[in-house]
């Protein structure tokens, strides 16, 4: 690492200046210009379109699906919003309360005819694994799909039906869900390194028809069998489930289920070239996905077609600016978000690697190799690997040529400053590194970057398009240079249009809607800075409250994770209202490493002199691990509750975790606090 990399980097300092030609040529660039000669508007920058976009939200969406769809932009409603005479707002949206009733009623859309509208020879899909790699084009994927939906409605599949995956990042997983979408059946999906019982958790709140899986995965050079865990899942799942098994079909043919060859779904039928797609109501549910579930059963969020049509097409065009002929890679499971993200790079027309395996099997310079070779132009990762790569001392940028790669994402986690500046020193002259952050909840980022806004150490450029953000405070008022509630005033479209089994919508209102009336209470602790970006501190439900001062979690971790012995790490703070606790570190030492009291010592200094006396903790304690949720989240507000008293039963769910055998080892560690 580079002395520089090592150097605390100061929050929003200028690491790089925004490309002016990649600027002129943006996908941004383009709509803008669309706008100005459209609709006689004059936006000159970022900040007088997103405010536009905010103030006349309802406008702004028409306007942009009329951009991307010249046949919905012939409708009476696209026309009318480009002239803007008769526009009528009420016709997108019914008023903005929230929880909002739905976008764009009585308009139609499938989220699959705009994923497969090319079918030419470009290639859709590089898919890499551990022990291959093959590629798809635009035309042999939409014989894919094609084939496997016909073959989904021979077996009684039908919009509203539920279809599943316990599958990893692979061709099949992606076949099956443009299948299941272009028939209006509700797709989800769990990597199958998750448990049985957590996948059951989650799968059996949609009662699926079909259930399409593996019997074994491979990661980090090793095989894993999963039938057992397969057999556990059809049980829980009921008698009339049908199982699509990928590979080894033959070890389930003896099970009372249904059981079908994956390959045999997708083999291609001749003369059927191109899918039938159901036409469905804009706020048709296409997909479902899952809270961490850390304290019961997982809540089951369900976005619509229409509404993550329109947001995807927006964040990735506009924001991350991914361009027909791209190739489009973030690394993720198909149990994170960012999988239903990464695959709607279709929707853009660009290319979408798909990556089965482990990113630091080998070494750590496994993503770079395959960036570099498959001449990947957008490469999204998380934080915490970027930080892996930091304390690695790897320099990808001596090794490979990276030119072609235009942007890095990160989320995941707040992205340290250090680590925007590792990502100059050490991967590649000139990209963009574009920190997001968003939620499973709306399946997005609402912050993001934009190709006209320079790279700033440790922030977060802009609030997107068609996002109204504000830092709030205790009144649910905007702030500006302090640290706020993340709230989101105004209704997006990717937001939930319901939770299953909560008919009432009580759940849904009480997740996101019981703070501030009217507004979304997303859960983390951000500042809005002056120049309109912002920097998040982390979750807010876990904040530390010290002498009355707020601190983020994540300002602990960037200076506690940067010392070389340091693996791991976990703050909580034990303080209840009216009575002052512990500020708990716990930590994890490398393998081999002693925990000493120098390392102790040089902890608190580090602390004390980068952060602030006030940040240095009462006790330093080493873990064997850090508890994570099953997509990798540090578990801290579970873990705080467990050290305040309650008991482990009721603050974690087993099937919730990623290492649950840390159970007993956190009781004992409550015990001996």
């Amino acid at each position: 690492m580079t002395d520089k990399a090592k150097a605390m980097v100061s929050e929003g300092e200028v690491l790089a200046r925004f490309d002016q030609a990649i600027a002129k040529s943006s996908n941004l660039a383009a709509f803008m210009d669309w706008l100005n000669r459209n609709i006689g508007s004059q936006f000159e920058n970022y900040d007088q379109l997103w405010r536009f976009s905010v103030e006349n939200l309802e406008r702004f969406w028409t306007l942009w699906w009329a951009f991307i769809d010249p046949v919905f932009g012939q409708s009476d409603l696209g026309r009318s919003s480009i002239s803007n005479i008769g526009f009528d707002p009420t016709l997108v949206l019914d008023s903005r309360d929230q929880p909002a009733s739905g976008f764009f009623e009585g308009q139609r859309c499938n989220y699959a005819s705009y994923s497969l509208a090319r079918c030419d020879d470009a290639i859709a899909i590089v898919v890499v694994s551990e022990q291959n790699e093959t590629k798809v084009t635009f035309r042999e994927l939409n014989a894919l799909v094609a084939a496997f939906s016909k073959r989904l409605r021979d077996r009684g599949v039908r919009a509203g039906d539920g279809v599943v995956g316990y599958l990893p990042n692979s061709l099949e997983a992606l076949v099956a869900f443009l299948a299941a979408a272009s028939i209006g059946a509700i797709w989800s999906s769990c990597s199958p390194d998750f448990g049985s019982s957590a996948v059951a958790d989650r799968f059996i709140q949609l009662k699926p028809k079909v259930l399409v899986a593996v019997s074994s995965y491979s990661y980090g050079g090793k095989v894993f069998d999963r039938s057992s865990e397969v057999r556990d899942i059809c049980g829980a799942l009921g008698a009339n489930l049908e199982l699509l098994i990928v590979d080894h079909t033959e070890s389930f043919v003896e099970d009372r289920f249904g059981v079908f060859a994956t390959a045999e779904f997708m083999e291609p039928i001749e003369g059927l070239d191109r899918p039938q797609f159901e036409d469905l109501d804009f706020n048709h549910p296409l997909w479902v996905l899952y809270s961490s579930g850390t304290t019961g059963m997982p809540k089951a969020i369900v976005h619509s077609h229409g509404g993550i049509f329109l947001e995807h097409t927006k964040a990735l065009s506009l924001h991350c600016d991914i361009r027909d002929g791209d190739l489009f890679f973030w690394f993720t499971t198909t149990g994170w978000m960012m999988w239903n993200f990464l695959i709607s790079g279709l929707l853009v027309g660009s290319g979408i690697l798909l990556f089965d395996g482990s990113p630091g099997y080998k070494d750590l310079y496994r993503l770079f190799d395959i960036a570099a070779s498959k001449k990947v132009t957008f490469l999204g990762v998380s934080a915490p690997f970027i930080t892996s790569c930091q304390k690695a001392n790897i320099t990808p940028k001596q090794r490979y040529d990276l030119r072609g790669l235009r942007t890095i994402g990160s989320t995941g986690a707040p992205l340290s400053p250090e680590g925007f500046s590792w990502i100059y020193e050490n991967v590649a002259d000139g990209v963009a590194v574009a920190s997001v952050s968003g939620g499973t909840d709306l399946c997005t980022a609402f912050l993001l970057s934009t190709p006209f806004h320079d790279t700033k150490a440790g922030v977060l450029n802009v609030a997107g398009l068609g996002a109204f953000v504000i830092a709030a405070n205790s009144e649910g008022q905007g702030v500006v240079d302090e640290v706020g509630e993340l709230v989101i005033v105004d209704p997006m479209p990717s937001m939930p249009i319901y939770f299953l089994n909560d008919p009432s919508g009580e759940k849904l209102h009480d997740a996101y809607f019981s703070t501030y009336p009217n507004m979304w209470r997303h859960g983390d602790w951000v500042k809005e800075r002056s120049d309109g970006s912002f920097v998040i501190y982390g979750r807010s439900d876990s904040t530390l409250n010290r002498g009355g001062v707020r601190m983020g979690t994540a300002d602990f971790y960037r200076v506690i994770e940067m010392i070389p012995m340091i693996v791991d790490s976990m703050i909580i703070d034990t303080s209840r209202l009216g009575n002052d606790g512990k500020l708990v570190l716990l930590v994890v030492i490398e393998a081999g490493g002693v925990f000493t009291d120098g390392l102790r010592s040089e902890i608190r200094t580090r602390i004390r002199e980068e952060l602030s006396p006030r940040h240095v903790p009462d006790l330093i304690v080493e873990v064997s691990a850090i508890p994570r949720t099953l997509n990798g989240k540090k578990m801290e507000v579970p873990i705080r509750r467990l050290l305040l008293g309650e008991e482990i039963d009721k603050v974690a769910s087993r099937g919730s975790m990623a290492n649950p055998d840390l159970i007993l080892e956190y009781q004992d560690l409550k015990d001996r606090l």
